[in-house]
């Protein structure tokens, strides 16, 4: 590698690289990168990984897996040639040295912030983001599509997916393996394998390849095999029969040589912080033919030692200590999710036939807490939410009472499996789906906006959303005694209100029964779930407005609605008013409005909710502020319907 126009560097003692000035500020383009020499290239992951640790501290974001991934990122910049190649990363969350190497170093503060940079790749952000993505498992399958793209228009460029191995756990990507495999497609597949997903790893295939890689009998002979051809003394001829005789052995210690026998060639296990290796293994396998796995390992949370020693509570990371490692916890009221956990877990003493299950995110949906109180009840099935439905519907079956926790956006995966595995079939399986309406820095790939629409259209469905925690725990209860069919439950992210003592009693719910909050004339607030506070809130607003009190109603049920008061309310109202913290097309409004046609009444809401168009990140607070659904924008929307009637 020659010397680029950057600044040049130094071996210190034990490899060590010494600059007199950072060059990290300096690159602008990944091309400068390839003109980088060995030492240069230890230096700029080195103030890659500075950076993000840096940034990440204290605006919030992935933390571990962007850490573990700059060595790959580096060697990826310094072998290929952009924006011709491609590099599709897997979920994108792996990806902050990507965005800082290719021109966004100096927007890196933005990161995640309003109107900032995205913490995702976006392909309206760069012209290097060959692909966005929040959701895992999509890697291959974009990689191989693009790959199938070039072969069509006659090109000859690199395509590489850079797949974590907790996205391995999902069958999509097996499905695209497969393609590539039959067709003999030209794609480099990266597996950066750093043990880990979010949680614990619970991809089996992992724990094979894992145990051979340690073995040390492979590894012994691997050595020197190795050795043998890099040394070829006796022409290509030995080289060939050295490469096969290392083939057989390692078909004798690694049994199936899976990924051979789904037509990819393995090269590995690689060294995943080796940027010397990575770069020579990259250079040599670009001129293969025929699909390529590189198998890569690596340390999530790499370059900072708190993160390597505990990468499942610094997966992420906000308003952290340096050089302690400690996030600041704020004194605010426990999270819905964790409300949630609790519940669960208090019901799994009542009922012995309830189980868990979540999509490799114990903690981010609160099973982990059922999972320590009923260990031998839970059930983490990786990122396959499609399976993990299909096997809740089986245990459904045989008498279980199934608990589905997964996000809001990541249960549209299994949309299938719901519709004819489970609803069609009258099963009693229960979604809980968490990070319901607009979550905040993820941004649209996690916003949780339009479950009530695609849930709604199945026959049967039952759906609720609570107001608060208070009514988080009494419709977990209706959830746990309701066995008729399927049942959902949405919430948001966030803290709960902090208003009910949750030591409590928590009766179940009636089914299809609203609230009415307060009892006023002329108009009508109806909403569900989160809104119900900004409808309250709103409400406050206009009696002043109005001079007289307006109703708001708590709907509770998406699904069925409560016909009767919304019957009784519709004749005793002049306006009617909904909201929802979900797409306005489909959801909570349309369902009413529906039924009030059903009904045979003339009279239709006013439907409030986020806009049909995709909302990007930011806090909530400034979100739904951007879309008019605070307390007093509600308030001043509603005034501008009820003064324009007057007209």
């Amino acid at each position: 590698m020659g010397s680029a126009a950057l600044p040049s560097s130094a071996a210190a003692s034990g490899g060590a690289a010494v600059t007199p000035e950072a060059i990290l500020p300096q690159i602008t383009s990944p091309a400068q990168i390839r003109d980088l020499n060995e030492d240069q290239l230890v230096q700029l992951a080195r103030e890659v990984r500075d950076r993000i640790i840096q940034v990440v501290s204290g605006t919030g974001g992935h933390f571990g897996a962007p850490l573990g991934a700059v060595d790959i990122t580096v060697a990826l910049m310094a072998t290929c040639e952009f924006p011709g190649d491609r590099v599709v990363w897997d979920t994108g969350h792996q990806a902050y040295a990507w965005k800082l190497l290719t021109g966004r170093n100096e927007q890196f503060d933005t990161l995640r912030l309003y109107k900032g940079l995205s913490g995702f790749l976006k392909r309206t952000e760069s012209e290097y983001d060959s692909f966005g993505a929040g959701h895992a498992s999509t890697s291959i399958a974009a990689a191989v599509g693009m790959a199938f793209a070039r072969d069509q228009k006659g090109g000859d460029n690199r395509v590489v997916a850079v797949i974590g191995d907790g996205a391995m756990t999902g069958g999509l990507a097996y499905e695209a393996l497969n393609n590539a495999g039959l067709r003999k497609t030209d794609v480099t597949v990266i597996l950066n394998d750093n043990e880990m997903s979010i949680s614990d790893n619970v991809w089996v295939l992992h724990k094979v390849l894992n145990k051979f890689i340690t073995d040390p009998a492979y590894n012994r002979v691997r050595s020197e095999i190795a050795g043998i051809l890099s040394k070829k003394p006796f022409g290509d001829a030995f080289t060939s029969v050295a490469h096969r005789v290392e083939e057989s052995i390692k078909g004798l210690v690694v049994p199936g040589l899976f990924f051979e026998q789904l037509g990819f060639r393995y090269i590995g296990p690689i060294d995943g912080h080796n940027i010397a290796e990575m770069v020579a293994i990259l250079k040599k396998s670009r001129d293969l033919k025929g699909p390529i796995l590189l198998h890569m390992i690596t340390k999530k949370g790499k370059g900072y030692s708190f993160a390597e020693a505990d990468p499942i509570k610094y997966h992420a990371a906000a308003n952290m200590k340096i050089e302690t490692g400690e996030m600041t916890k704020s004194a605010a009221p426990p999270a819905y999710t964790k409300v949630f956990g609790d519940t669960l877990a208090e019901l799994g003493h009542e009922y012995p036939t309830i189980v868990a299950m979540t999509a490799a995110m114990p903690q981010g949906t609160g099973t982990d807490i059922f999972a320590k109180a009923h260990p031998e009840r839970f059930y983490d099935i990786g990122i396959a939410e499609a399976s993990g439905v299909t096997i809740a519907a089986g245990m459904a079956c045989d008498g279980l009472k199934p608990f589905v926790a997964i996000y809001s956006t990541f249960i549209q995966r299994a949309y299938d499996q719901i519709v004819h595995d489970v609803a069609l079939q009258h099963l009693p399986v229960r979604f809980v789906l968490d990070r319901a309406g607009l979550v905040g820095a993820d941004g649209p790939t996690h916003h949780g906006v339009l479950d009530m629409s695609f849930l709604r259209v199945i026959p049967e469905m039952v759906i609720c959303a609570p107001k608060d925690e208070q009514e988080l725990r009494q419709m977990t209860r209706t959830m746990a005694e309701y066995d008729k069919g399927p049942i959902a439950m949405r919430y948001p992210r966030g803290n709960a209100t902090g208003k009910h003592d949750l030591s409590l009693p928590y009766p179940a719910l009636p089914i299809g029964k609203a609230e009415v909050i307060t009892r006023g004339s002329r108009v009508a607030l109806l909403g569900i779930g989160l809104m119900v506070s900004h409808f309250e809130e709103a409400a406050a607003i206009l009696e002043k407005k109005l001079g007289h009190p307006v109703t708001v109603v708590n709907a509770r049920w998406v699904k069925p609605l409560d016909a009767e008061l919304l019957r009784e309310v519709a004749e005793s109202h002049e306006f009617l008013f909904t909201a929802e913290d979900h797409t306005v097309v489909g959801g909570f409004g349309s369902a009413v409005n529906e039924e009030l046609h059903g009904l045979g009444i003339a009279k239709r809401a006013t439907v409030f909710g986020i806009p049909d168009r995709w909302v990007d990140h930011g806090t909530p607070k400034e979100l739904y502020l951007e879309i008019g659904m605070t307390g007093p924008q509600l308030a001043e929307r509603v005034l501008e319907v009820v003064n324009a009637s007057k007209g």
